[in-house]
């Protein structure tokens, strides 16, 4: 058989240059990583059309700062690490991830699915571990960008993607249910368990209070944006609430002290045995970290023509935004989708939206410190609480649920999960339910069909049988696919067409081997025709070809494979 292209047998010509010593593939690979890391980098064409842009970009930014502001306070909240925690993300991170991250309008910050995963560890750690979380999971995710690990989210389906939403909703408006009721959050890590667990056992002034506050905000912030969509309508709620609950004197928890600006940046204090037990929570930090941020990228770059994205400078920015709030006492933080489709509607262009964003969010912390702190609790689970209902997209949903019984069941399966279990289990899980079915897919649409010789009839045919092997010979279909072609009687050759072959594993190469083998044992002389150049390598090493009778039983055409075994009849017969 001819190795024409094949890729076992590079080509060598007079004008090629030899390959010693390694030194050319050495230099390029060299010059690649260099290249590489070039790119992880800031440059100037970061902000190649701000002097068209720059009004737009800082108008956005202030607009972004606007709605950032209320999330950035209860998810801080909400985590248990507390609302300086979720400002301090919103600020640092946001400015750390806008100047060295991978897109030109993405916007991060402190976000629910990371809230989600952060509520137990401070539950289990306290507050403090947070800052070691924060500097681990960083690192993790600035060298999961060194190692060119940005187009992995590629391979998450939409299914567990949407699962994985839907099972985040959830748990983060079961998480407000305390606070919505103004009561405290049960003991159980499960947010399901948690919420049922902080039910009052009584009817009281601060239940009616808490109540009547998430109302006004659900209220506000579902009907002002039909009013105008460039009113801030969480911001307005809150505003709303907090007067109300201060003229009316209402009995319900508040926010509390706030810092008038940032803390000094401080190394966190690092203990070895404290660090190996917050080893596996920062692993799934870092995880969720790089999974939102980067389908939140992907999300922007369809939303705007403000450019590409990268996806392993993103990784980066994003881990070095991580790294920075752990200094400050912030959280870990990721690409936040909706203050980034904010930013986005707003017109941004550059980074200097997501930059002046931050500043915003600081001159808020610097001036306004003492008014945020009289933020009722209750308002701020209303704006999570519908934040996390606008999460769902009913029609996405209904879509996946009509496609596919395989992917309704990967959407339901991570979904559940999540809630009940853990958000990074769930994504695994979702993408080995997904592998499952694919492979599932794929193995039914693989198959074995016997065909008819080609040419007139000739005497002695009825002792050849011909077979096509289609689709994927892999360990899913392998056994099924080569049962009808072992199971031959009454037939001295077969015939074994691979060119219809389009996959082929090491299982399919070892089964495929013991059939020839079994076949030869029984006298069946058997010529494989067109197996193709990229598979000859492994079935050479696996044993195929030297399975068969000899070498020359290798074909590349059908009717060379079949005139050979109509010889091979006439000599028999003879």
């Amino acid at each position: 058989m001819s190795t024409a292209g094949d890729p076992t047998q590079p080509e060598q010509s007079a004008s090629s240059p030899k390959l010693e010593s390694g030194v050319l593939p050495s230099t390029s690979s060299r010059s690649d990583r260099l290249k590489h890391l070039r790119g992880l980098l800031p440059t100037k064409d970061d902000y190649r059309s701000l002097p068209r842009s720059w009004k737009r970009d800082m108008a956005a930014g202030f607009t972004v700062g606007i709605v950032a502001l209320p999330l950035a306070l209860a998810f801080g909240v909400s985590s248990g690490a507390g609302a300086e925690a979720g400002l301090i993300t919103a600020i640092v991170a946001g400015f750390v991830a806008a100047v060295f991250g991978g897109s030109h309008v993405q916007v991060s910050g402190p976000t629910g699915a990371m809230v989600v995963v952060l509520g137990p560890i401070v539950a289990l750690y306290g507050a403090g571990a947070l800052a070691v979380v924060c500097l681990m999971a960083g690192v993790m995710v600035v060298l999961a960008g060194l190692f060119r690990l940005g187009g992995l989210v590629s391979v998450i389906p939409r299914p567990v993607i949407e699962g994985f939403t839907l099972g985040i909703a959830v748990i983060i408006f079961l998480q407000q249910v305390p606070s919505a009721l103004g009561s405290e959050a049960g003991p159980s890590n499960n947010a399901v368990i948690s919420a049922i667990q902080s039910l009052p056992s009584s009817i009281d002034a601060t239940l009616l209070s808490s109540l009547a506050l998430v109302a006004a905000v659900a209220v506000l912030m579902v009907l002002l944006p039909r009013l105008s969509a460039q009113i801030p309508a969480s911001l307005v709620a809150i505003v709303v609430a907090s007067v109300a609950a201060v003229l009316v004197d209402l009995p319900v928890a508040t926010i509390g002290a706030l810092p008038a600006g940032l803390p000094a940046p401080t190394l966190p204090g690092i203990d070895p045995e404290i660090a190996m037990s917050l080893l596996g929570p920062a692993v799934a930090v870092a995880i969720l970290a790089a999974i939102e941020s980067l389908l939140s990228v992907r999300v922007a770059a369809t939303m705007s023509d403000a450019g590409n994205y990268l996806p392993d400078r993103e990784l980066v920015g994003q881990g070095l935004a991580s790294l920075a709030a752990g200094f400050f006492g912030g959280m870990p933080a990721t690409g936040a989708i909706a203050r980034t489709a904010v930013n986005v509607r707003s017109g941004a262009r550059t980074r200097v939206a997501a930059i002046t964003h931050a500043f915003v969010l600081l001159a808020v912390v610097s001036i306004g410190a003492a008014i945020v702190s009289q933020i009722p609790l209750a308002a701020l689970a209303g704006v999570l609480m519908v934040t996390a209902v606008r999460m769902v997209s009913l029609g996405r949903v209904r879509h996946i649920l009509r496609t596919s019984r395989s992917e309704a069941w990967i959407f339901v399966i991570t979904a559940a999960i999540t809630v009940s279990f853990d958000l990074i289990y769930a994504v695994g899980i979702g993408i080995v339910a997904a592998a499952f079915f694919a492979l599932r897919a794929v193995a039914r649409t693989s198959g074995v069909t016997r065909e008819r010789l080609t040419g007139e009839p000739q005497p002695g045919d009825e002792r050849i049988a011909q077979f096509a092997l289609e689709g994927a010979l892999f360990f899913g279909a392998a056994e099924r696919m080569l049962q009808a072609v072992g199971d031959v009687h009454d037939i001295d050759v077969v015939i074994i067409r691979m060119s219809g072959l389009h996959l082929l594993d090491s299982t399919g190469a070892e089964h495929f081997t013991e059939v020839i083998t079994a076949l030869e044992a029984r006298g069946v002389t058997v010529l494989v025709k067109g197996l193709r150049d990229r598979h000859l390598q492994l079935a050479t090493k696996i044993g195929v070809v030297a399975s068969l009778r000899v070498q020359e039983h290798l074909f590349e055409t059908l009717d060379e494979a079949t005139e050979h075994a109509r010889s091979h009849i006439r000599r028999l017969s003879h």
